[in-house]
């Protein structure tokens, strides 16, 4: 069994790494280590030059492979009310991040750990991973924020997934609109490298008010969500950033 260990670095350009090692050699999460990236997640929020985290899981052989159903076995209505929302809050605390969180999969990515990656706002895979649902199989429903998937991949393929629980590849995940990068294991580096230097060319406090109305037009009503959209426009230009990048497009045009 393989000890845990959770890696939190940042670089020069506020890009943060959080990266995972779990149990039994497949990054399983039992009580502690949710603890563990719970912390880990919310310790890189406290860093005033962030940017974007990456989350990976150590290794090739998975990203997070599930909960640790040997923990789980031992549960009772009390308990298990306290692991599942140990969880939830970590997959909530990656989605109150204020800065985008990018998944970077490898290998096996089930269960808890398929939450974990829906909780993200973006996710790149390599052809090698493989990913499932399959808490019906061991008598359990999938919950918390297995409520993302319908938003990601509609609501049929969501329930074929979820009732059958089988494992698919990373081929079909992108088809199904669960990750928005499928690539050879060798270029997942570099793809998940584009996207961190795109985003870091654009407006950092732009960033953090786009990850805030993600958030809110999930939730709002189209009036709504345009209200709040108002809002945040008008916002943006307390800061002086809108003026300075728009003077910088405008020269280049």
């Amino acid at each position: 069994m393989t000890s845990p260990e959770i890696k939190l670095t940042t670089d020069t350009r506020g890009v943060a790494t959080v990266s995972f090692q779990g149990l039994k050699g497949l990054n399983i999460m039992g009580s502690a280590e949710v603890e563990g990236l719970t912390d880990a997640i919310e310790a890189a929020a406290e860093r005033e030059n962030l940017r974007l985290l990456i989350l990976t899981g150590a290794g090739e052989k998975a990203f997070i492979g599930g909960a640790n159903i040997e923990e789980m076995s031992r549960l009772n209505p009390a308990s298990a009310r306290s692991f599942i929302t140990g969880l939830h809050e970590l997959c909530q605390a990656i989605r109150n991040l204020p800065v985008p969180v990018i998944a970077k999969v490898r290998g096996y990515c089930l269960g808890g750990g398929l939450e974990v990656a829906a909780a993200c706002d973006l996710r790149a895979c390599s052809e090698d991973a493989k990913f499932g649902m399959p808490e019906v199989k061991v008598g359990l429903p999938s919950v918390i924020e297995a409520s993302l998937l319908p938003h990601l991949m509609g609501w049929g393929r969501a329930r074929e997934i979820i009732y059958t629980g089988r494992i698919f590849g990373a081929e079909e995940a992108l088809r199904m609109g669960l990750v928005e990068k499928c690539v050879p294991a060798a270029k997942l580096d570099d793809a998940v490298e584009e996207w961190a230097d795109t985003i870091l060319k654009c407006s950092p406090a732009a960033i953090r008010m786009q990850k805030d109305l993600f958030r809110q037009w999930e939730t709002l009503p189209p009036t709504e969500a345009a209200r709040a959209s108002i809002d945040l426009f008008a916002k943006s230009f307390d800061n002086g950033e809108p003026n300075e990048y728009l003077q910088k497009f405008l020269k280049k045009s």
